[in-house]
């Protein structure tokens, strides 16, 4: 299941960290199913790698104050 930016906006950070830990062992489990040969989907190993990069952006706009971290004051609306 691929993972939009809209829903890791909804996420907090403790739920980011979670969901990215997840996100790498399941991507070290379809590399290492890769390397011995029972890797099915190959397809997933992309998905998973998008995933990781999308929770990683999300974390550095809010570092910069370009997102908004769910429940904070200062929401405007503003996409």
């Amino acid at each position: 299941m691929a993972t939009k930016a809209h829903e890791l906006d909804e996420l907090n950070a403790v739920d980011l960290e979670a969901r990215l830990r997840e996100a790498k062992e399941e991507l070290f489990n379809l590399r290492f199913q890769s390397a011995t040969g029972q890797l099915e989907s190959h397809g997933r190993l992309r998905t998973v790698k998008k995933d990781i990069a999308r929770i990683y952006t999300v974390v550095r706009e809010r570092e910069l104050g370009i997102r908004t971290t769910p429940g904070s004051s200062n929401e405007d609306g503003a996409a």
